[in-house]
């Protein structure tokens, strides 16, 4: 487990989906394999994203240990640990400088913005390290300007009991409401990915949020 900041030692700025992360803990890292000239065979290959991710079994107790560096309460389902600069713009798999307790679940708006930031630097529209500043310390105001908004989605109000899937029995996911699975309630990618596929998933639609990067491929994390 990569070594955390102290606890309480760290303060997030602002609050909700717009936070911002301590820059002395959480300035940001960058994997030295993605620079401009390597981005055609790295970070715009599909599916290159899963070959550098690091598992859950690595990321979780990071992930709590960092949410008492930040002094954050609650469960940990309250929080993604997220990359300030995301994979598919070259940022470190698992580095304590660039990963965070980022308030609130995936997809987020911060999602939004890595993915356009993405297809830019692959379209040649911007430079890998413009991108990467941007995602680190201006993504609000990259969204605003783009037209995007900068408040978490809103879920839709049930009409009807919260739906579940089947459990072990029926062999086709975890035994629980769909919007309280995550990654951590599969064996395997393979299973989480049947499970998301069965369950209507793609690329546009994320369900139960196993699919942070909207690539069609849930729990990407999972061995």
């Amino acid at each position: 487990m990569q070594s955390q900041p102290a606890r309480g030692s760290c303060r997030a700025r602002g609050s909700g989906p717009q936070s911002l992360p301590d820059p002395s803990c959480t300035p940001g890292a960058l994997n030295p394999a993605v620079t401009q000239a390597t981005i055609g065979h790295t970070i715009c290959v599909s599916g290159y994203t899963k070959t550098i991710r690091p598992s859950e079994s690595i990321t979780a107790p990071e992930k709590v240990a960092s949410m008492a560096a930040y002094g954050d309460t609650g469960t940990t389902h309250d929080y993604e640990y997220d990359h300030l600069v995301s994979l598919e713009l070259g940022g470190a798999a698992n580095d304590t400088r660039n990963l965070w307790p980022e308030p609130g679940a995936s997809p987020n708006p911060k999602d939004a913005v890595e993915n356009e930031l993405h297809r830019m630097v692959c379209d040649g529209q911007i430079a890998l390290a413009r991108a990467q500043h941007i995602i680190a310390t201006g993504w609000v105001a990259f969204a605003r300007s783009h037209g995007q908004s900068t408040a978490a989605p809103t879920p839709a109000l049930p009409s009807a009991p919260a739906a579940t899937t089947t459990g072990p029995s029926g062999g086709s996911g975890p035994d629980k409401p769909i919007a309280d699975i995550n990654c951590s309630d599969f064996p395997s990618h393979a299973a989480a990915q049947a499970w998301f596929v069965a369950h209507g998933g793609s690329p546009a639609n994320d369900v139960a949020g196993l699919d942070g990067n909207h690539d069609g491929v849930a729990c990407q994390s999972l061995p």
